[in-house]
């Protein structure tokens, strides 16, 4: 008994009318997947007319947003994340989610429904889902006990002088101007509230996948990987990242895989209308038993002018792939190409 899943990065439905336009080139694949869950980066909503949308909240219209949503056979989303905001909003957009039938996790009329993990059943297999964001806004964004908003695992950041040489490329602090370095780590209390989500969510499923909004440009920050490593060690079996846009390495930790940035699936146009540029993303697909990952690989896509996701040739993506190659191999995690696909092994 095996089932296929398939993860994305960002899916933001800004300003698309046709609802067929965005999954158009990679529908049959998607179709062809047991199961798709996607980080939704965008409100199902419309706001008032004079309600300004040029600082806050990603707003899709929500028919035009359903339609693709089902077109691109996607069953389930994440909602934490920094552009899921407003209370309204978000109220209206787990409401549509809900009379849709698509399943999400991460954000909510209070705490307890922001943290509920969504559950999907599939040939009899249990795959259990969280999400959390630790990129936020400070005012009302948190979802909390009485209050709507997105479930926040908080992550913290201080500026050390370097009174060690503990890298190559850091001269010693006896010389005047030598900037700081950079140290973030998870909040413990609210990485543990985690674990004990996750662990209580392991004993209902066969599986566990655990979604983080997270990262700044290219780099692994250190909290970053406390948050991963900490979800596995509790018991996730999966856990993928995205915030940054951008592909970020694969970590192979205790045998589970940790994909640090997804990237974008489905990013067109952002605040005030700006086009985002020709951006490469990553697809993972896994095959789940019973009781283990039985295989994972991914695609590389990308999207073209008129806001078409599609699978590029990867003969002409070497610059990526050395890239993720290389620094995957430094995080335990061997690729390799296969026409189209990129296998993952722990080395």
């Amino acid at each position: 008994m095996s089932i296929q899943l398939t993860l994305t990065g960002d899916v933001n439905l800004m300003n698309v009318t046709d609802p067929l336009t965005p999954f158009r080139k990679v529908h049959d694949t998607l179709q062809a997947s047991d199961l798709v869950f996607s980080n939704l980066e965008c409100c199902l909503y419309s706001p008032p007319l004079d309600h300004s949308v040029d600082n806050e909240g990603f707003y899709a219209d929500p028919d035009v947003a359903a339609q693709a949503l089902a077109h691109g056979h996607i069953q389930g989303v994440g909602l934490a994340n920094n552009v899921n905001y407003g209370s309204e909003a978000i109220l209206h957009s787990t409401q549509a989610l809900d009379a849709l039938g698509i399943g999400h996790t991460g954000a909510g009329a209070n705490l307890d429904a922001a943290c509920k993990p969504w559950i999907a059943e599939k040939s009899g297999l249990k795959i259990g889902f969280l999400a959390r964001t630790s990129v936020y806004w400070n005012t009302h964004h948190e979802a909390r006990k009485g209050t709507p908003g997105v479930a926040v695992l908080r992550g913290h950041t201080a500026y050390q002088v370097p009174a060690y040489k503990v890298q190559a490329d850091i001269p010693p602090m006896n010389r005047p101007g030598i900037p700081p370095v950079i140290v973030t780590w998870a909040d413990p209390e609210y990485l543990k509230t985690l674990q004990s989500q996750i662990k209580a969510l392991k004993k209902e499923c066969d599986h566990v996948v655990v979604s983080c909004h997270w990262g700044l440009w290219e780099e692994v920050l250190g909290y970053m990987k406390d948050i991963a490593h900490a979800a596995i060690d509790a018991g996730a079996d999966i856990v993928f990242g995205h915030g940054p846009h951008v592909s970020l390495p694969i970590e192979m930790y205790q045998g589970r895989p940790i994909f640090y940035g997804l990237g974008s699936f489905s990013f067109h146009t952002g605040h005030n209308g700006r086009t985002h540029g020709d951006w490469v993303g990553m697809m993972p697909q896994f095959t789940l038993g019973t009781q283990s990952i039985e295989h994972m690989g991914f695609k590389l896509v990308r999207h073209n002018e008129h806001n078409e996701t599609y699978f590029p040739d990867l003969s002409k993506e070497q610059e990526t792939l050395d890239r993720l190659t290389r620094e995957s191999s430094l995080l335990g995690c061997r690729l390799s190409v296969d026409r189209d696909n990129v296998g993952i092994q722990a080395q």
